[in-house]
């Protein structure tokens, strides 16, 4: 799979499984753009990649931030003219019961879970049907799908995105803009290092394949809906979870 002369946005793209999308692309050959609010590990991710030849560089992203977001977008269109892959990567949660979170809590999980990946698809999505092609794939998780203990909120703001992929993907189809998404499980990054240990064997123990995901495996499910072996797919949604939410 090559995407030699494709532009990709990853939001996120700074740790976990946007970084590894991130150097997956780069591999592949495209000019990939890191979008994050963390500014130094963003920079770092770059600077790695360009030190091997390959394409990539960073530009700051607050998805909570609405003025942000219109800053980062128009950054990206000045800098590359067009973007052909947007990957809405970016996510973060926290463990806690419904009844322990409130309103701030509430608005940073819609935030950086949903609404800001709506807002920066929006600012984003005009290009591309005006070209005739796009790729945007939203990455959910399985937790939206059915559900998880501890993370209500994270949960609903997941279904959000699903639900957005496959509406969006109905009205960017006759554009041949495709939308899809792809819904890690449980994956060993560093929001999964915050959950404690006693939901973190629980999770070992259902999963059937019996290990956390590694972010490479998420990664490989994203540049399939971004490459041209999807190109007849949209609005489809990936489980990507060693068979734990097999049945959901």
């Amino acid at each position: 799979m090559t995407f030699e002369n494709k532009i990709v946005v990853v939001t996120g793209g700074a740790s976990g499984i946007g970084e590894a999308t991130v150097q997956g692309f780069a591999a592949a050959g495209a000019t990939v753009c890191i979008g994050d609010i963390a500014r130094d590990k963003g920079e770092a991710v770059a600077s790695a990649l360009r030190a091997k030849g390959q394409k990539a560089q960073y530009v700051p992203l607050d998805l909570t931030n609405h003025a942000s977001i219109k800053e980062f977008a128009a950054e990206v269109l000045k800098r590359f003219g067009r973007v052909d892959v947007l990957v809405n990567g970016a996510g973060w949660s926290k463990t806690q019961p419904f009844l322990q979170t409130d309103d701030d809590f509430w608005d940073k999980v819609i935030s950086l879970n949903f609404l800001g990946h709506m807002r920066l698809t929006k600012l984003l999505l005009p290009q591309m049907i005006e070209r005739g092609y796009g790729k945007i794939v939203n990455v959910s998780s399985d937790a939206g799908r059915v559900g998880s203990l501890g993370e209500t909120v994270y949960s609903g703001a997941k279904a959000g995105l699903i639900g957005f992929t496959k509406s969006l993907a109905r009205e960017g189809a006759r554009y041949n803009v495709s939308v899809n998404c792809v819904c890690p499980g449980p994956t060993d990054t560093p929001l999964l290092a915050a959950v404690d240990q006693k939901y973190r064997d629980a999770f070992v123990k259902a999963i059937p394949m019996r290990r956390f995901g590694k972010p490479s495996d998420v990664a490989g499910a994203i540049l399939y809906f971004a490459g041209p072996q999807s190109d007849y797919v949209t609005g489809q949604v990936l489980s990507v979870s060693g068979g734990l939410t097999m049945v959901g």
